[in-house]
């Protein structure tokens, strides 16, 4: 009977897999979490899988450091399914106080006996016993973050790596890091974009509860319920996209021809197509894979999605309109992909940059006279934004940065824009929008146009 696997919840099995995907493949956890191999799970053991999976994530260092006080053995020293046996237990034990201990440590054992690593069952028993006595229940985290007065003491009490923290102190002052550390580790208010007249009121009647967008005008925020598993979402009448992302469609503008060079997963492209109708909309996606997951969400017949490296795309007849919302390091968007801040290192950002600079002086190079081009990242790192402006617009003196300003200023006329924000998103000529400052994801913006 010792050695029998006893049934294990299938939100703690998923949770199991998904985080040592994560750790093995650089998987994403939130793509992970809605790909087909999971579809099946019941909505609540779906609800409780992505609880497991991103609280990890997002308390990785404290849960390590709390092993690693009880532990005889070198966390690095321990198998990946062992680790992660223990992570999920102790962010039970001391997270979730909805969660008996008993089920916490049972069920992390029996993962452990799964994953066929029976050696390491007593152990496992062991370390997460005592942390049942040891870690008090619902830790007050957000008041450790709140409380903390140097980078380092931030960095410890909101689980994210020191050199990060102090980046962001550098840059835009503790008090404002400290915001952003602290959004990073709450859940992400999810918003949506309407795309029918009905999709409000099919929401609302499915018992989702909504507010006004924050930002646009025409976003709604979700308060409570579980959009994904509506008929408005399932259909395509609403779509989920954070309003940041989408105040950077909006701030592309009407074209007869627009470009989208980096097009995957889409959810601008969807926004350019609805905002834009008739126009003509060309969207560039450098992997194959992501360019037909894109051709079957898109679904406009005013859209060709073409499987290009945009730096090697044929120059042809110019586009009034182009985007460039380039592959970062996504540091604006730890809130909802907190593996971001375990796998970036401090080299990656000049690397970054660099392509950055590639792919938008590549761009540049397909906008016409007279015509703008939107560059965007979800990053909060200046190696990804201002320095890749600068360095394009001296490579391509015929170009010339407008101020934002201007631009948003536009939408708020247009009605699109919410009053009384438009001067929070300005920095200096860019727009920037900071997570625990704004409602939203971080975003660097900036707009070139054409001579």
């Amino acid at each position: 009977m010792a050695n029998q696997i006893m049934p294990i919840s299938p939100a703690r099995i998923a949770a199991h897999e998904i985080l040592l995907r994560v750790q093995r493949e650089d998987s994403y956890a939130s793509e992970l979490l809605h790909s087909a191999s999971f579809a099946e799970l019941k909505s609540v053991d779906h609800g409780l899988t992505t609880e497991l999976v991103l609280g990890v994530l997002r308390w990785r260092s404290a849960l390590d450091s709390a092993i690693a006080g009880t532990s005889s053995q070198r966390l690095d020293k321990l198998d990946d399914e062992v680790l992660t046996a223990l992570r999920l237990g102790a962010y039970q034990l001391g997270w979730l106080d909805r969660i008996p201990p008993r089920a916490a440590i049972h069920e992390s054992v029996e993962l452990v006996k799964r994953a066929r690593k029976r050696s390491a069952v007593p152990f496992t028993n062991a370390i997460l016993r005592t942390l049942a006595d040891s870690l008090p229940r619902r830790q007050p985290h957000v008041d450790s973050i709140i409380a903390s007065n140097t980078p380092e003491a931030l960095a410890i009490a909101s689980a994210h790596p020191e050199w990060l923290v102090q980046r962001w102190s550098t840059q835009f002052g503790f008090d404002v890091a400290r915001e952003i550390c602290k959004h990073n580790q709450c859940v992400p208010v999810t918003a949506v974009r309407l795309r029918s007249n009905s999709a409000e009121v099919e929401l609302q009647r499915a018992g989702i509860q909504l507010a006004p967008g924050a930002l646009l005008i025409d976003a709604r925020r979700v308060l409570s319920g579980d959009v994904s598993k509506t008929q408005p979402c399932q259909s395509g009448e609403i779509a989920i996209q954070d309003e940041a992302s989408q105040l950077v469609a909006a701030l592309v503008g009407p074209g007869k021809r627009i470009l989208d060079c980096c097009a995957a997963p889409g959810g601008k492209t969807c926004a350019l197509a609805d905002r834009h109708p008739n126009a003509s909309l060309v969207a560039v996606e450098l992997h194959a894979h992501r360019a037909g997951l894109l051709r079957k969400r898109v679904g406009s017949e005013n859209v060709q999605v073409v499987n290009s490296d945009i730096r090697q795309f044929p120059l042809t007849h110019p586009f009034d309109r182009v985007l460039v919302d380039a592959p970062c390091s996504g540091t604006g968007t730890v809130s909802r992909n907190p593996e971001i801040k375990w796998r970036l290192q401090p080299g990656d950002l000049s690397d970054l940059g660099s392509r950055q600079v590639s792919i938008l002086s590549a761009a540049m190079l397909h906008v016409a006279p007279q015509g703008k081009l939107v560059y965007a990242t979800c990053s909060l790192e200046k190696e990804e934004g201002e320095s890749v402006v600068e360095e394009a617009l001296q490579n391509h003196t015929s170009f010339h940065l407008r101020n934002v300003h201007s631009e948003l200023e536009r939408l708020h006329a247009q009605g699109l824009v919410t009053p009384n924000v438009v001067a929070s998103l300005v920095d200096g000529p860019y727009l920037r929008t900071i997570p625990g400052v704004h409602p939203c994801d971080g975003f660097f913006v900036a707009i070139l146009e054409r001579e």
